[in-house]
């Protein structure tokens, strides 16, 4: 069958992968798909989606969630999309396309937009059973199914996916390794020091890094399945799982196989408007194309305006594409990495300044002109400043290098904000939009917020690095117009959480009703507020409750209705609507009877365990029904709640110290336990995590947590502000050589400080980093007590550590309170029917496809009950 060229010029697209389509985009935007037919012939069984966060995938989005394109839009310009249904050849002098399904589609223009494929090395067993790429969404599903029995994954190459590869596997429950011929991790975007401090922060991940290696053989059984691989060094590596993920090549085969000229070593040669060098009619944008600068791009950013330019170029603009940026900024298994202009210093005369914490995984490099000029950089571990900086390349700063990368916080460190830029700053590199254009969205087309920035100017609707620097340039614009920027809380409340607190310490108000009525927002008052503000206040009330006559259990009265998700049942909801399980084990101390209780109550109710990295056992697979019969168990047994669910102090870890340890030099378990049992249950804005090290080997990893210890000869040193997760860390020290009085002062007056002055869901990191003056400021009010608050923080702490009650020791007892546990309000009895489970590992895991279904348990499948 023949699509028959008629009046309508026709524009077929082959290929429907990101750069697609934003070239469909780009099309629209200038009218063309009004006066032209436009087919798209896609490959893949599913049409565009992000590609970039393709490993989001595995934590919880789905194929859904990663789309990028809106049918609405496709049906409104009349695009005709076919999935699934690729181009098979080209015949440039019929101009005709033929796809696999054997129409035959005529076009006045042709745009190739097929991409890459994954490179694999030719290795012996390359193509054996448990050997993948990882590329798309397909090749995803086929290593979630294969790693469900796998234990052990080796990933190849480690770059950019290869990191996101080998952190997949890892959250799918396989011991990973990563093996990278060059002789650091992230080659291309890294120096050997940039790489060093990623490999540490990774490989304390619990990955196992081999880099200096190639693979010269997989090995194969009998059934042809991986068993291991032979690495170049002689050793051999045990593996049932293979990802290859060693680099990509222009999927350019359809051009070569119709006669276009292509690159030495692969990619369609276009012009400077993106158009095929042998013929006007074809253009190549993405990965598949070969630029007139003679480099192919495998980024997102440059792929973006290279379908611009073919776009302008159809409807007869002057455009152009002869080059890009390659700055990046990515979050690779947590860790922040960017590097942006000339990162490796190939520029003549160059100067590096560089500071580096291989402890905390922290890395900055930037490279100097010898006039001052900012030429590129390296960050890995904190690239909160890429934004601003790749700006600034190009410039001279206008304070010193050294200045702009030391830590926020530390003598001599500093910020830049949005109006050091120039206007011809590029902030978005996506979408290739300036500081002037989005201050013009602000001046000049009335945009208020950052969505209505992003929707008048794409910034920040690419890859999404520069959302920050843009809601920072919004504000500042509006201040300088004139316009008050509401800094409120939410649309309820008008005061931050800060000024909230106040009131209600100050007023003694311990209702959010009354709260909302006497200082909500002239319109909310007398309303139920929102989702924003009532968790919120339900934390101040908390963590002021008994110096203002409020209730301090989460569930008495209008607190219940307040409260986050998981706080409504006191535990931790999980991904298919099971709960889990976390008793409070002080210090990660615990006697061999209390492992036997919580052993059998696992056993008995058919739950997941799993030892964490707070040192507590989380048992997970519970129904909401049953959380109750198992919390009795354990307060019987002298357990409580150990808070996993609240934003509340988590955990103390600790080494085993002195008593033990013959390098410890004080007893680090006592005092975690002391800590945890002092702080226990205290609500804050964010979760709280501690730890005490009983020497300076640091084995508890104090340095990474919101408030740590480390003991000295002389006392223990006090660390605050550190944080692990997603965006680590290292804790500043506050004080040293303290005595045991002085620590456990001067912690109350830090936790009180910070409950009392943080934003809401703001971790003590980012408020150490935000408040004026940073750690010295804390140092002034906490130690040196500048404000003359201290004596009142710490009798705010002692009314806390006076009046603790167990939530679950309080809830098992009333009656009332254990109405609330059941699925249905309406069928108590009656348990929820699509939270299953399926064996794994001698354990339970959640029946994921029974969730997404929603249908009754099978005979086969675990419903988390005794009978396992």
């Amino acid at each position: 069958m023949t699509a028959t060229l008629g009046a309508t010029p026709t524009i077929v697209l082959v290929g429907h992968g990101m750069v697609g389509q934003r070239f469909l985009e780009a099309l629209a935007e200038r009218g063309l798909t009004a006066t032209h037919r436009v087919v798209v012939l896609c490959e893949e069984p599913r049409p565009a989606y992000d590609r970039v966060g393709l490993t989001s995938y595995f934590s919880g989005k789905t194929p859904e969630d990663l789309s990028m394109t809106d049918m609405e839009f496709i049906e409104k310009h009349a695009i005709e999309l076919r999935v699934g249904d690729p181009a098979v050849s080209v015949d440039r002098e019929a101009k005709k396309v033929t796809a696999r399904s054997g129409e035959v589609f005529e076009y006045d223009t042709l745009v190739l937009a097929t991409g890459s494929f994954p490179f694999v090395p030719p290795v012996p067993n390359k193509d054996a059973t448990g050997c993948f790429v990882y590329r798309t969404i397909e090749d995803l599903l086929a290593i979630e199914e294969y790693a469900k029995t796998a234990t052990t994954g080796a990933v190849v190459g480690g770059g950019l996916l290869g990191l996101e590869a080998a952190g997949a596997l890892q959250g799918l429950g396989l011991t990973s390794h990563i093996v990278e011929f060059a002789p650091r991790l992230m080659p291309v975007q890294v120096d050997d020091g940039g790489g060093a401090a990623l490999l540490r922060t990774i490989e304390d991940m619990g990955l196992s890094v081999h880099t200096g290696v190639g693979t010269q053989e997989i090995v194969v059984d009998a059934d042809g399945a991986v068993t291991g691989m032979k690495l170049s060094d002689g050793s051999e590596l045990a593996t049932d799982l293979v990802v290859f993920s060693a680099g990509v090549r222009p999927r350019d085969q359809l051009a070569r196989d119709c006669g276009l000229t292509v690159g030495e070593r692969g990619g369609i040669t276009v012009d400077e408007q993106c158009r095929t060098v042998s013929d006007p009619h074809v253009f190549a944008i993405g990965e598949c194309a070969l630029a007139s600068d003679g480099r192919v791009y495998g980024l997102v950013a440059p792929g973006y305006e290279q379908a611009e330019t073919a776009a302008a170029t159809i409807a007869q603009d002057d455009a152009e594409f002869t080059g890009a940026d390659l700055s990046t900024k990515l979050k690779l298994l947590g860790v922040d990495v960017a590097s942006f202009g000339d990162a490796h210093g190939a520029t003549d005369d160059c100067l590096d300044v560089v500071y580096s914490d291989s402890r905390a995984g922290l890395y900055k490099k930037l490279v100097i002109g010898r006039d001052g000029t900012l030429l590129g950089g390296i960050l890995v571990g904190d690239a909160d400043a890429y934004g601003t900086l790749r700006a600034l390349t190009g410039s001279v700063p206008p304070i010193s290098p050294e200045s702009l990368v030391l830590p926020a916080g530390a003598s001599g460190g500093a910020q830049l904000g949005p109006s050091a830029l120039p206007d011809d700053a590029v902030i978005c590199s996506c979408h290739n939009v300036s500081k002037g254009t989005i201050r013009g969205a602000v001046t000049d087309h009335q945009c208020t917020t950052v969505p209505e920035v992003k929707k008048c100017t794409k910034a920040g609707t690419g890859c999404g690095s520069c959302v920050k620097v843009l809601g920072q340039l919004v504000t500042a614009e509006l201040e300088a117009s004139g316009v008050e920027v509401d800094k409120g809380l939410c649309g309820c409340f008008s005061q931050t959480r800060e000024e909230l607190y106040e009131i209600v310490l100050a007023l003694r108000i311990n209702t959010y009703q009354d709260l909302l009525d006497r200082y909500g927002r002239e319109d909310a008052r007398g309303g139920d507020g929102c989702e924003i503000c009532k968790p919120a206040v339900a934390s101040i009330i908390a963590s002021l409750a008994p110096t203002i006559g409020a209730s301090g259990y989460v569930l008495d009265g209008e607190q219940a209705a307040l409260q986050d998700s998981n706080d409504h049942f006191l535990a931790n909801l999980q991904k298919n609507g099971s709960y889990s399980v976390v008793p409070r084990i002080p210090g990660g101390e615990i006697t061999p009877e209390g492992l036997i209780v919580i052993g059998e109550i696992a056993r008995d109710f058919g739950l997941y365990t799993k030892i964490t990295g707070g040192q507590r056992i989380d048992m997970f697979g519970a129904r909401v029904e049953q959380l109750p019969l198992i919390w009795t168990r354990l307060v019987d047994a002298g357990f409580e709640s150990g808070h996993a669910y609240g934003k509340s102090l988590r955990t103390v870890k600790s080494c085993v110290g002195q008593t033990w340890c013959r390098y410890g030099v004080q007893d680090s378990v006592r005092m975690a336990i002391d800590l945890e049992l002092r702080y226990r249950g205290l609500r804050s804005p964010h979760k709280l995590k501690s730890a005490v090290s009983g020497c300076a080997r640091e084995c508890a990893e104090a340095q990474s947590k919101d408030f740590g210890v480390i003991a000295t000869s002389n006392g223990w040193n006090l660390y605050v502000a550190g944080n692990g997760g997603a965006t680590p860390r290292h804790a500043d020290l506050l004080a040293q050589d303290l005595t045991d009085a002085e620590l456990i002062k001067l912690i109350d007056r830090f936790l009180m400080f910070y409950i009392r002055t943080a934003d809401r869901l703001e971790r003590t990191s980012t408020w150490l980093e935000r408040i004026p003056g940073g750690l010295d400021h804390v140092r002034d009010v906490v130690v040196e007590d500048s404000l003359g608050i201290c004596e009142e923080l710490e009798t705010l702490m002692t009314a806390h550590v006076a009046n603790y009650r167990d939530e679950w020791s309080d809830t098992i007892n009333d009656p009332e309170k254990l109405a609330r546990f059941v699925s249905f309000v309406n069928a108590p009895d009656t348990p929820d029917p699509v939270v299953g489970f399926v064996p794994e590992r001698d354990q339970i895991k959640p029946d994921l496809p029974l969730l997404s279904i929603g249908l009754r348990p099978a005979d086969d499948v675990l419903e988390g009950t005794a009978q396992r």
